[in-house]
């Protein structure tokens, strides 16, 4: 969906969509930085990408039909149940443009990424 191939900044990535894909972009990344304040973004894989302690926390990105968040982390049961609609592929979360986009449960998948990380540190 996005026009340029190569992109330096964040804020470039999301000016190539459409304004209402734009918008969910912008509360997906306002939605990570809350969560993660001590995360830096970068681009990685022509996504937006977050980094926590010199490691990559989480990526998002919009396609043409839906926005992904990856990787899935491991999270408990009752998490794994609440992403498993979501879940589209190995290591991809998909939320589909025309439902709302659970803002609380991308929440929930920064904190378990940076739980995992720390179990791992």
């Amino acid at each position: 969906m996005a026009d340029k191939k190569h992109f330096e900044t964040v804020t470039e990535y999301i000016a190539s969509f459409p304004k209402e894909i734009q918008d969910s972009l912008e509360e997906i990344r306002k939605t990570i930085q809350k969560t993660a304040p001590e995360a830096t973004e970068t681009i990685s894989y022509q996504i937006p990408t977050f980094k926590h302690n010199g490691k990559y926390l989480v990526y998002y990105s919009a396609w043409k039909d839906h926005f992904s968040i990856y990787p899935v982390p491991a999270g408990d049961d009752d998490f794994r149940k609440e992403i498993a609609p979501y879940v589209t592929g190995k290591g991809t979360i998909s939320f589909p443009f025309d439902r709302p986009v659970p803002y609380n449960l991308i929440k929930k998948i920064v904190e378990f990424h940076i739980i995992d990380e720390m179990k791992n540190h």
